[in-house]
């Protein structure tokens, strides 16, 4: 009894800890029952449907509750600002995203996430959003971290090389579940990565979109529902000239039921709440960095689930991957630390103008 201080306060210490492992797990748990809905029949595109359609009505009460006094004016301009940035970052990424769940492994699906901070980057700094300090050893840090993450993510998808036997013990009973025959050839080894990435390169764009676009409307909770709802009926529109089979629309109480709801339902809004709960705590940094453990975690599931087989080439993309991540966090944390010293002589300056004014 005398401890339970001790453990209350060691608890209360690393909540944010917890919290951002089971962020990750849900995330792990996404591309693994999103892999096994769509590898067992469901059409990628109605995935999408029903997985917003969850989201839409999980977030809506939450959002009526605690932001409709704030909720801002939604001009005619800001709703076409909202619609395109659902279209781009929820529909057509989410798309994207599931049918090439069919071309690869989950593995390979939760490795490229750490893709998305790397790609962030390249693209607002080609957009002259991004600085690179050249000048600055964090400057550097983000650009070798973002030719190491792509360097990683390509040897992770196209380098095999000799299987890892750490389940040789395991590995011995059938081969149901097994999904690495399905991309034999090459067009289907080729296909899944390449729109995994596609996926990243518009999900980073949405990231980007978004800071303007919460300037004009800073309801986040309301506007995350109201992409949502915008991307219902978008996919809505992609899965009927997609899947004209009424039948492929069916929902039993099934895997399928069950992967639309973890993912709508889950995905989108416990770790919504818990992301930002964490980012207050901690800060965005220290929520990315938790990245890879999805990729941990998908991989060892995916080993004993679909007996995937781990090869040495995978192995080292993933350090690769998480190396060139942590690269870039390094940099961006520094450089929001205030660490640019580009800036500081604009700052003395500032200073000994006002104390010769006074």
């Amino acid at each position: 009894m005398m401890n339970s201080p001790k453990l209350v306060m060691a608890y209360e210490n690393n909540k944010p800890y917890i919290a951002m492992f089971i962020v990750q797990a849900i995330y792990a748990g996404m591309a693994l029952l999103s892999k096994a809905s769509i590898s067992s029949g469901m059409n990628s595109f109605i995935f999408v449907v029903y997985r917003q359609a969850f989201a839409t009505l999980s977030l809506a009460p939450f959002a009526y509750f605690f932001e409709r006094k704030n909720v801002a004016h939604l001009s005619y301009t800001l709703t076409w600002k909202i619609f395109f940035s659902s279209l781009i970052g929820i529909t057509i990424c989410s798309n994207m995203y599931y049918y090439a769940l069919n071309h690869t492994t989950a593995t390979f699906a939760a490795a490229s996430t750490n893709l998305i901070p790397a790609i962030t980057f390249v693209i607002a700094f080609a957009l002259r959003i991004e600085k690179m300090y050249i000048k600055e050893l964090h400057g550097w840090a983000k650009l070798i971290g973002s030719i190491v993450s792509v360097s990683g993510a390509l040897v992770f998808a196209f380098v095999k090389g000799p299987t890892l036997n750490l389940m040789s013990w395991y590995t011995s009973g059938g081969e149901v579940g097994s999904t690495t025959n399905q991309f034999s050839s090459k067009g289907e080894f080729i296909k899944g990565p390449f729109m995994i990435l596609c996926a990243n390169i518009l999900w980073s764009c949405w990231g980007i979109i978004q800071a303007p676009i919460m300037k004009e409307y800073p309801a986040k909770l309301s506007l995350v529902t109201l992409q949502c709802f915008f991307s219902v009926i978008q996919a809505i529109v992609a899965a009927i000239a997609m899947e004209r089979n009424l039948s492929a629309w069916k929902l039993g109480w099934d895997l399928n039921l069950l992967s639309v709801a973890y993912c709508g339902v889950i995905v989108t809004a416990l770790t919504y709440w818990l992301q930002l709960w964490s980012i207050e705590k901690r800060g965005p940094v220290f929520t990315s960095m938790f990245t890879p453990l999805a990729l941990i975690i998908t991989a060892i599931v995916s080993m004993f689930v679909w007996k995937e087989p781990l090869y040495v080439g995978s192995v080292c993309g993933a350090v690769l991957l998480a190396g060139g991540l942590y690269s870039v966090l390094w940099g961006k944390s520094k450089e929001m630390n205030g660490t640019i010293t580009e800036e500081k002589p604009e700052v003395e300056i500032t200073l000994e103008s006002i104390k010769t004014q006074e």
